[in-house]
């Protein structure tokens, strides 16, 4: 398998809940290990540096993706769960899923009362996700236990990584935001080869999807400058969204956040990005969103600010168990951030602040 494809592929399929990250976060250290020098905050999120003089550039993908929690366990041996990030209740049920136990992985199925079972009224009603339960196939509380099942339990949706019909397009789950914590991985990378006029510090952060947690731990490590963050963004090419809701389409090149709810970019930076994108003849979309958070609300506001931007790879279906990326989309959006992290030396950088 090719190697940027290899890299989505094991980012991906990486469990690691908010939390819970250990596994991705292990992944990810060994792909940094050759790049730069790493550190850890003590919440986990990991920070690898390269380079020794000039500006302190901020490249943050969050490695966490959302789940569930175990918090009850019925009699009959069925588990209730807690969300770990926003889930939409109508793509829950029916979807396999794995709880992570210290005796080891256990598959199950997220189910709810069946349909044959519902009332006419009931069946118009959307389930939420209180009325759901995650079975494993046990019979008893005491059964559930012996499998090693545990209150706290991290679960973890069950999706394989695939290339679709037309081999430009990928489907997995957590591409939020493996997708940007490889982006981060393959700019060290091409740097670890190449000069550059600053401090390259590649971040992949924790708990982004419970409340930017890591980001701000990170910050206070890196003391950054600048920074970029690597995102996936919500395509907005699938039936009923208007294109004032949303004009992002897959295939169509790289997308700069215009504002969303915890940030509006530093504007420099936004043009220095624009000018470069128009320099390299890299197609760029713009979206905003008005409702949810990058890394950028927290990082932007570290002590007395840091001039910061969101870049993204547009992907559909996110927060659900499998997401859609084009290939196009990712490699230019590594050929823009690598071109902007080279004129990032520090008359630029200095030249950001308002």
């Amino acid at each position: 398998m090719e190697q940027t494809q290899q890299l989505l592929k094991e980012l991906t399929e990486a469990p690691g809940v908010p939390g819970y990250e250990s596994e991705v976060r292990a992944l990810v250290r060994r792909y940094l290990e050759p790049l730069g020098a790493i550190e850890q905050d003590r919440i986990g999120s990991l920070i690898c540096r390269q380079g020794e003089a000039g500006p302190r550039v901020m490249l943050a993908g969050h490695m966490d993706e959302i789940g569930f929690m175990v918090h009850h366990i019925t009699k009959e041996g069925f588990l209730r769960f807690l969300p770990l990030g926003g889930w939409w209740d109508q793509v829950l049920l029916g979807q396999q899923v794995v709880v992570k136990t210290h005796k080891g992985d256990l598959p199950g199925v997220i189910g709810a009362k069946p349909p044959h079972l519902l009332s006419p009224d009931e069946r118009k009603k959307v389930l939420k996700k209180e009325d759901m339960y995650i079975d494993i196939g046990a019979t008893s509380k005491e059964e559930v236990e012996e499998a090693g099942v545990r209150l706290g339990d991290p679960v973890v949706p069950a999706a394989a990584f695939q290339v679709l019909a037309s081999g430009k397009t990928y489907l997995s789950k957590a591409f939020d935001d493996r997708v940007g914590v490889a982006l981060m991985i393959e700019a060290l990378r091409h740097f670890s080869q190449a000069p550059h006029p600053n401090i390259i510090y590649g971040v992949a952060t924790v708990m982004e999807e419970v409340g930017l947690r890591g980001a701000k731990t990170s910050a206070e490590m890196v003391n950054p400058d600048v920074a970029l963050i690597l995102e996936s963004d919500i395509a907005g090419d699938v039936p009923g969204i208007k294109p004032e809701e949303s004009a992002v389409k897959l295939g169509e090149g790289p997308s700069l956040l215009l504002l969303d709810a915890r940030m509006i970019p530093n504007l420099k930076l936004r043009d220095l990005v624009i000018e470069t994108a128009r320099e390299l003849e890299i197609p760029l979309q713009f979206s905003t969103m008005t409702r949810g958070a990058t890394d950028g609300g927290q990082i932007h506001l570290h002590h007395t600010g840091v001039p910061a931007i969101v870049l993204g790879v547009p992907a559909r279906h996110i927060h659900s168990h499998a997401a859609i990326i084009h290939r196009d989309d990712y490699d230019r959006a590594l050929r823009l951030l690598v071109g902007v992290i080279d004129k990032l030396d520090a008359e630029t950088v200095a030249g950001l602040t308002p």
